[in-house]
């Protein structure tokens, strides 16, 4: 019996050891330090722990943190290509003008033209439409970014500010200031004298000379007329010629015919287009002398006639008592 329980005791320990061997070592005591209550945690808590927040799975879909990054991003805005956000614009009479306006990065944002007059705004045209019921105004929209205002056979009403806007928040403007000009047509003679009536004796050679300025875009195109007969390209006469010269800021033409008789007195016109003309009278002479032909011409006063009329003074004022 006592043999029994001895072997008994045997198996036992035997177990006992066996199963210690297959579990291994003991894990280490953890020891506190002082202050710290979290160190006596194991190292494999915090690391399950923190797993599921800075953990990325492989693989794992990162659409999520890139709708964060765009919905934080700012949307960039819309701005004018130009440096500065006003301009002067000059234009001839009766010429076709463009108010350019260049806008980036429009987006869905949409540009307008406006015209001011004192406080009052007047839409002309919205995105691609014109409201303007004046059919002279039209958007051209020039790509990529040009929202020209065309504005054609321009006249003086049609000078002032135009508004370029932009329908943000807050709304951009770009101002146009449009100078419309009229030009000036003169007619004078060899002797550079202006008048209305010219006079030439018979068989000499008519010489007028048209002085056009106030033409911010010089042009050749100037054109003469005898009545309504024009002489630029006349050749049914003989001996019409004209020459036209440009020059800064207008144009200056001359017409000559030569060996002039009395089918070659009447009216004269020098004509810009059909901007602007001036006439002058031209008279031929047969012998007559044009000095007393010049009606409603001024007296001219010289220092004999002055001293003249000085010296017979009292003797008028006789004949007045």
């Amino acid at each position: 019996m006592r043999r029994r329980r001895v072997t008994l005791l045997l198996v036992e320990l035997l177990l006992v050891v066996t199963l210690a061997t297959a579990r291994g070592p003991p894990p280490p005591i953890l020891r506190p330090r002082d202050g710290d209550p979290f160190d006596t945690l194991p190292k494999s808590f915090w690391q399950e722990f923190s797993s599921p927040f800075t953990d990325t799975p492989e693989g794992g879909d990162t659409d999520d943190s890139a709708d964060s990054l765009e919905t934080t991003t700012r949307e960039p805005q819309p701005f004018f290509e130009e440096v500065f956000t006003a301009t002067n614009v000059t234009t001839q009479l009766g010429s076709h003008v463009h108010l350019h306006c260049r806008v980036n990065d429009l987006r869905e944002k949409t540009v307008s033209w406006v015209r001011r007059r004192e406080d009052q705004l007047q839409l002309i045209t919205f995105g691609l439409h014109t409201y303007s019921s004046d059919s002279r105004y039209q958007l051209e929209y020039q790509p990529p970014n040009d929202w020209q205002l065309l504005i054609q056979y321009a006249n003086e009403r049609d000078e002032g500010h135009y508004e370029c806007q932009v329908s943000s928040h807050p709304p951009l403007v770009f101002l146009v200031y449009l100078t419309v000009v009229v030009p000036r047509v003169d007619i004078v003679d060899e002797r550079g004298g202006a008048g209305a009536d010219k006079f030439y004796k018979a068989g000499s050679t008519i010489e007028l000379k048209c002085v056009i300025s106030k033409v911010p875009q010089p042009t050749t195109y100037v054109t003469w007329k005898h009545g309504q007969r024009m002489l630029n390209y006349d050749t049914s006469r003989g001996g019409i010629s004209v020459k036209t010269d440009l020059k800064p800021g207008g144009a200056i033409s001359r017409l000559y015919i030569a060996n002039a008789n009395r089918h070659d007195s009447g009216n004269y016109t020098c004509a810009l287009a059909d901007v602007a003309e001036t006439t002058v009278t031209v008279h031929v002479l047969n012998g007559e002398n044009p000095a007393a032909m010049q009606h409603g011409s001024s007296t001219r006063w010289t220092p004999v006639a002055w001293t003249s009329l000085l010296l017979h003074f009292p003797s008028i004022l006789m004949i007045f008592r």
